[in-house]
């Protein structure tokens, strides 16, 4: 500007070279708004003419820099002037669009841009990258099966620069100008799709074409790199139909798939898929000798990790080279809480820390959930648990202070999940507070949930009236219930014994638009059990039916403990058909009730037939069990072998424990003398229930 200022001072003629120079300058020095001006006078000096490069130099900058505030002048000032566009312009405007995530901007510029280009590869290219930016995968397609045609149909006049950047050796005239300003609005951030000008295909009807010609490197490669970037949009949209036929057709063309390709292929079908499908194609390029990207096995990782298969996961961990973010390991401490792993946990943190990787507040998310309970779960919390679940939360703590990260509500969930687990009623309290504070009281969807696990801890600790003081602080101080507030309210109601609270809780429930669920019912069936109004919770029950709630088993084990408990045998014979008539499966639980029951009473035999049909039905759901099934499983049941008995319990292993404990009863059931019926329809203490409703 010093320059430019001596210049006007000593009357030097500015040429037109001087203004391209300057702007570009200023430009570099991310000066837009001075680059700008300086272009906006360009026009007054009769010694300088509009040139386009001027203005595609600023556009550069502009996507460059990632500033969008000055596009709309720019563009005012070349319709103004009578400049036009290039190839070079609509390419700029291109990266502004995607800038923006504004797919319609992109459709707009394809309809001006097609209007006067007979679109080369490169743009091409570049308008099949901003489609699949934007995830439109049906233009991101259609405009590769344009640019297949184009180059089988004619040679194509690709070079490079001296920077090594391709260029068509077409003349590029400019278009001339449209009058048309508001398709590039940096108030735009919303998608929507306008007509698109090429012929439409539908997605899986792939243009098969041979190359009559051998392709140029440059053509091949501009080629295979559309292939990759629609192959990643196919990967974002979880396509996998689409990228193998996309496969086939890169196969049909001659060109070789790079690891870019296989990157975008293996995302596409894992995720639909599963990891084994990943897997054979990582075998496929073994064979091909070509190295998978780190973003490739990260992701296969995930999957393996989302699918509990922790051997796999960490042996994908171990092979990526150079590890940038902490997702995939997250995504594996994931698997080892679900799993109750923490050994598995512990190595895969030495892992993150040899390799430096910093953790993100998920990490820790996960970290204060796998560590923050010390006994197993129903064991009660003593002071020596208590200690080192503090000392535990300190060191998790104190290691999110050393990089900065602030709890999160589901980090202070897990805190305050973990010490009501082991009943420390005071640091609860403490926590709750720095939520209030941490969190808006108007943003239930952070603070609801943080009292919710307040209100249920307390409850299951026994502590009624702390809790009736937390509820009725949360509603006083604005903060919205949900229906899991009720339900534990509820559930703390039923604690007291207080059947009018119940309903009151009832009653604001249904004024704030929760209607109650089986949950609710079970909260007040523990009330009424608790007096042992039987013919009040059938009642209770009946009504819930008939108002359309879907009851579960964990209701019915409800009434059945306490009819087992109090010897009531026609209330369980009742409740027990009433399962099978409504489609609720039985469970381990349900088992253990209704043989109780009959065993207190001697009623041996009936126990085991009704132990059987518990059993089948547990296996069997509502269907009928095949004959060939039935023999597999009889050959079990029955089988004399110990290796009988660890193929029972295999289920177990795979989280399927009800099949183990149905097989397990079974066995025990035919070592007792009493065959395997696989028809309980038959079984006359079934048919007998089934003549009580």
């Amino acid at each position: 500007m010093e320059t430019w200022k001596i210049m006007e001072e000593k009357e030097i003629d500015i040429s037109a070279k001087c203004y391209f120079l300057a702007v570009r300058a200023l430009c570099k020095g991310g000066y837009l708004k001075e680059a700008l001006s300086l272009m906006s006078i360009m026009e007054e000096n009769p010694n300088s003419y509009s040139m386009l490069p001027v203005y595609n130099n600023f556009l550069v900058a502009c996507s460059e820099t990632h500033t969008v505030d000055y596009v709309n002048e720019c563009m005012g000032l070349m319709e103004h002037q009578m400049v036009g566009k290039n190839e070079i312009t609509y390419a700029q405007l291109l990266k502004l669009a995607v800038l923006q995530q504004s797919l319609s901007a992109v459709h707009e510029i394809w309809k001006e841009c097609s209007k006067y280009y007979s679109l080369s590869v490169i743009s091409l290219r570049k308008f099949i990258w901003s489609f699949m930016e934007l995830r439109d995968l049906q233009s991101a397609y259609t405009t590769l099966q344009h640019m297949v045609s184009l180059v089988v149909r004619e040679n194509s006049y690709i070079s490079r620069t001296a920077e090594g950047r391709f260029c068509d050796l077409r003349l590029d005239i400019p278009a001339p100008s449209t009058g048309n300003l508001s398709f590039i609005d940096a108030s735009l951030n919303t998608e929507g799709s306008t007509s698109f000008d090429l012929e439409r295909q539908s997605i899986g009807s792939i243009e098969i074409s041979t190359v009559k010609k051998p392709l140029s490197a440059s053509v091949t490669k501009l080629l295979r790199w559309s292939f990759n970037d629609v192959m990643h949009a196919c990967a974002k949209v979880q396509n996998c139909d689409l990228s193998e036929q996309l496969m086939l057709q890169m196969q049909t063309l001659g060109l070789q798939p790079s690891g870019s390709t296989y990157d975008g292929f293996i995302r596409a079908i894992v995720t639909a898929r599963g990891f084994s499908d990943g897997v054979e194609v990582l075998k496929v390029m073994q064979e091909k000798n070509i190295k998978p990207h780190d973003s490739t096995l990260a992701v296969l990782a995930v999957i393996c990790s989302r699918e509990l298969q922790l051997d796999r996961a960490e042996a994908f961990l171990d092979e990526i080279a150079e590890i940038r973010s902490p997702r995939p390991y997250n995504a594996f401490l994931e698997a080892c809480d679900v799993l109750d792993q923490p050994e598995r946990a512990v190595q895969i943190l030495a892992k993150m820390k040899k390799l430096n990787l910093q953790p993100n507040i998920r990490t820790y998310e996960l970290l204060f959930s796998l560590f923050g309970n010390v006994n197993a779960p129903y064991e009660e919390g003593n002071m020596l648990s208590q200690v080192d679940v503090a000392k535990r939360i300190n060191a998790i703590e104190m290691d999110m202070m050393k990089y900065g990260l602030q709890h999160s509500h589901l980090s202070l969930k897990n805190v305050l999940k973990a010490l009501g687990t082991e009943g420390m009623i005071k640091e609860l309290i403490q926590y709750l507070h720095a939520a209030e504070n941490r969190f808006s009281r108007y943003d239930t969807y952070m603070i609801t949930p943080v009292y919710n696990t307040v209100l249920h801890s307390l409850v299951e600790a026994k502590e009624s009236q702390m809790a009736t003081q937390i509820f009725k602080s949360m509603v006083s101080s604005g903060v919205p219930p949900d229906a899991a507030t009720y339900n534990i309210m509820i559930d703390c109601c039923s604690i007291i014994g207080c059947f009018r609270s119940a309903l009151a809780l009832i009653s604001m429930m249904l004024r704030n638009g929760f209607n109650p669920q089986a949950v609710t019912l079970t909260g007040l069936l523990k009330i009424l059990l608790r007096s042992e109004d039987f013919d009040g919770s059938l009642k209770l029950l009946n009504q819930g039916i008939s108002e359309g709630i879907q009851l579960d088993v964990l209701l019915y084990n409800t009434i059945l403990q306490v009819a087992s408990e109090k010897g009531r045998i026609d209330v369980i014979e009742l409740i027990v058909e009433q399962m099978h008539v409504h489609g609720v499966l039985p469970d381990p639980s349900t088992c253990s009730h209704v043989f109780a029951a009959y065993v207190d009473h001697g009623f041996y035999n009936t126990a085991m037939e009704a132990l059987q049909v518990l059993s089948v039905r547990m296996i069997a759901g509502h269907d009928n069990i095949a004959d060939d099934k039935q023999t597999e499983l009889e050959n079990l049941i029955l089988g004399e072998d110990l290796e009988d008995e660890s193929q029972i319990l295999e289920p177990f292993k795979d989280s399927k424990e009800y099949l183990t404990v149905a097989l397990l009863q079974l066995r025990w059931c035919a070592i007792l003398g009493y065959p395997v019926s696989w028809s309980p329809s038959e079984s006359q203490w079934a048919r007998r229930l089934s003549n009580m409703l």
